[in-house]
């Protein structure tokens, strides 16, 4: 099992920003095939000090392996998502890859 944490901190002079975001990864990433499990949303407030909570969105996609996760990489929907969305509202982006 491969997984790909991706977190989004958004542009803050788009007030739309986390729902274009949200929205674009559905629309483009989702249905990407080799993708086992699929969650994107908001990050949630937490009072614990240890929660990061600095981020707007957060992705976590799951494949069966590392060469899943590096064909969804170069899948034309993938390459769509980055230039019509990603580009346009993002402001940083942190990957975590792990086994």
């Amino acid at each position: 099992m491969f997984s790909h944490i991706v977190i989004f901190w958004t542009d803050p002079e788009n007030p739309r920003a986390v729902d274009e975001l949200i929205a674009g990864a559905e629309k483009y990433l989702r249905p990407i095939p080799g993708v086992l499990h699929f969650h994107v949303g908001k990050m949630v407030g937490s009072p614990r000090p240890v929660v990061e909570q600095t981020y707007q969105v957060a992705l976590n996609v799951v494949f069966q392996d590392k060469k899943s996760e590096g064909d969804y990489q170069v899948h034309p929907l993938h390459l769509d998502f980055v230039e019509k969305v990603l580009k346009h509202v993002k402001k940083r982006v942190v990957v975590y890859d792990f086994e």
